[in-house]
């Protein structure tokens, strides 16, 4: 069976998933940032995803190969007719960024809107079994570069050669140069700032209190107030690309724009010798 057909709608509900967790045309996966939440209890049936080992090239600085990933929905038996639907936890931060891995191989997957929070939140059930099910031969298109924004692509934007809307999700202080990265994480760039152009809007804006998208409405209106309403090309970044998938997904497929993720994001740009960048706060990296 060649190619990977299915187009699933963007959200499913937790009442929609709990009324399938029996359709084998139904098939769940987990990815999660603290992948030990698997382990504890997942939705049943729900595959484990591994965003460090599973998701990414192990050599290389890239998303898993084609190869790779192809074996792994093998293994979990996904097919061309499969709809696959994701979840995590931290309101479905990086089940966000397996969505765009999904979607970069012709797979249009379904997030669970709520993801762990909402669906633990409402005592539905978890599981502890690690599920099998019979291997299948699908066999994944090359990679959609119309997804995927490149560090060239984005200098261009930066630079005035390209038109394109820049969406940086990070937090404002991060934005701002007020810090180099969140607390605690190892992945840094030795400037601090944001790409010339960039609008701020934190990924987290856009979710309710539930874990939840914001209506398609609100969303819109939030990036209207930015002068970012889908009239041109849109690219979202972050840090290391995580955190902007969930931004890339709500743009691209709730809203349905012509949106790219820049992978890349801060720390490869932010590294990137004689680029252009903003810094507000004027931070300087003395090595510590």
């Amino acid at each position: 069976m060649v190619g990977a057909a299915h187009a699933a709608e963007p959200l499913v509900t937790a009442d929609w998933l709990q009324d399938n967790l029996e359709n084998k045309d139904v098939r769940v996966f987990e990815v999660s940032v603290d992948t030990g939440v698997y382990e504890r209890g997942h939705i049943p049936g729900a595959v484990h995803l591994d965003w460090h080992t599973e998701l990414v090239d192990p050599t290389r600085r890239d998303i898993a190969s084609r190869e790779d990933f192809e074996k792994k929905l093998r293994e979990a038996g996904v097919t061309a007719d499969t709809h696959v639907v994701l979840y995590g936890d931290n309101n479905n931060w990086f089940a966000a960024w397996g969505a765009w891995v999904f979607n970069v191989y012709g797979i249009e997957a379904s997030l669970l809107d709520g993801g762990r929070k909402l669906w633990e939140a409402k005592g539905l059930p978890l599981d502890t079994a690690a599920p099998q099910y019979a291997a299948s031969e699908i066999v994944l298109p090359e990679r959609n570069g119309d997804l995927r924004a490149r560090f060239t692509e984005v200098l261009d934007i930066a630079e005035g050669r390209k038109q394109a809307s820049l969406v940086d999700i990070r937090s404002n202080d991060e934005y701002t140069g007020k810090v180099f990265a969140p607390e605690g994480v190892k992945e840094l760039a030795v400037r601090a700032g944001h790409i010339p152009g960039a609008e701020n809007v934190p990924w987290g804006s856009i979710v309710q209190e539930d874990g939840t998208f914001k209506p398609a409405e609100e969303i819109k209106a939030i990036y209207a107030a930015k002068g970012i309403d889908g009239s041109k090309p849109i690219v979202t970044y972050c840090r290391i690309g995580e955190r902007s998938s969930h931004t890339w997904f709500a743009l691209k497929r709730i809203l349905g724009y012509d949106v790219k993720n820049y992978d890349g994001s801060w720390t490869e740009y932010g590294n990137a010798v004689g680029v252009p960048v903003v810094n507000v706060a004027g931070t300087v990296w003395t090595g510590k």
